[in-house]
């Protein structure tokens, strides 16, 4: 086994990881409720970018609240897909993994 040669694409494989997180803060997810009161917009690295309530929802808390937990949970369900997708895209290589080095390639 060339360890170098390893290394190196360990190396190469983390660079390609940091720049698809990078990527991925870019695109944009955004998931509605069915009848539109309710939009949110996520990256695909699941931070809350923005979130849009009807007025008709602020007149009943516990409506608004359920929206809420269904559209988020939605959406970030669909940034986590994409994430991984991309993730395993880039760190997808041909070598052994060593025990411990599981957590580089998070």
């Amino acid at each position: 086994m060339d360890l170098m040669g390893m290394m190196g694409k360990l190396r190469d494989t983390q660079l390609k990881i940091e720049e698809a997180k990078k990527r991925l803060d870019t695109i944009l997810i955004d998931h509605q409720s069915n009848d539109g009161l309710l939009k949110v917009t996520f990256t695909a690295n699941t931070a809350l970018k923005s979130i849009s309530i009807d007025e008709k929802l602020l007149e009943d808390k516990e409506q608004l609240e359920d929206y809420l937990i269904l559209v988020i949970n939605k959406a970030v369900e669909k940034a986590s897909e994409i994430n991984k997708k991309e993730l395993d895209a880039v760190s997808n290589i041909d070598i052994p993994m060593i025990p411990g080095m599981e957590d580089m390639f998070k």
